[in-house]
């Protein structure tokens, strides 16, 4: 399922997706089998830190409960679980966001993708930095995170996109994940095509977008 949100100032749908400067290698490009457990509920703590260990360097997330409860539960789960682990920034849209969240292994990613949460609602404006669910409409966030690259609160806020986290540490790392794909399929761009990402996994962005930094692991301090 596409997940998308609308960028009011070009005035566009734009969906939510990034990318490193040196193509992965094969044996990278694909993220090891994982378990493809089943969704579960799990309160994580008030205040906690997520370190991504990316293809470009140290990112750390530090996640605030009270920000948005629902949405924070559900990422301290899938860290736990290495959902993560190997996944692709398949997109870059300069100037507005990076997103990633696709699990590599399709098995994986098609119990969790269908885990959708109810909405949180909004209490962080989404500034520089923070940490948001992508959507699909309504109570239908699930996997995909985006980044905020630069302040978008007056076009995200209004529209229920709920921040439950800021990067703290290594924003000039996710500044320079690998952009130059473009935008993704389907919104006039020549990028990754999420429904093939869906269904193929890291398999079809190792043989056509090599270039795509990624998560080597995700941890909780």
């Amino acid at each position: 399922m596409r997940r998308t949100l609308s960028f009011a100032l070009a005035a566009v749908c734009l969906a939510l997706i990034g990318c490193s400067s040196e193509p992965a290698k094969k044996e990278e490009a694909t993220a090891p089998p994982k378990e493809a457990a089943t969704p579960k509920k799990e309160q994580a703590p008030d205040l906690f830190r997520v370190n991504l260990d990316t293809s470009k360097g140290p990112v750390v997330i530090e996640v605030h409960r009270d920000w948005a409860p629902v949405g924070a539960d559900h990422f301290y789960s899938l860290v736990k679980l290495g959902f993560y682990d190997g996944d692709r920034f398949f997109r870059y849209a300069r100037g507005f966001i990076v997103q990633f969240g696709i699990n590599g292994d399709p098995k994986v990613n098609h119990v969790w993708s269908n885990a959708n949460l109810l909405d949180d609602r909004v209490k962080q404006s989404n500034v520089k930095g923070t940490v948001v669910y992508a959507t699909a409409g309504p109570n239908t966030r699930a996997t995909q995170l985006f980044i905020n690259l630069r302040d978008n609160a007056s076009s995200l806020d209004g529209q229920g996109f709920a921040p439950f986290g800021k990067v703290v540490t290594g924003m000039d790392v996710v500044e320079s994940l690998y952009s130059s794909y473009g935008e993704i399929a389907g919104l006039g761009g020549q990028g990754p095509d999420t429904n093939q990402i869906e269904t193929q996994g890291n398999e079809y962005l190792a043989n056509h977008f090599p270039r795509l930094d990624y998560i080597k692991k995700a941890t909780i301090e």
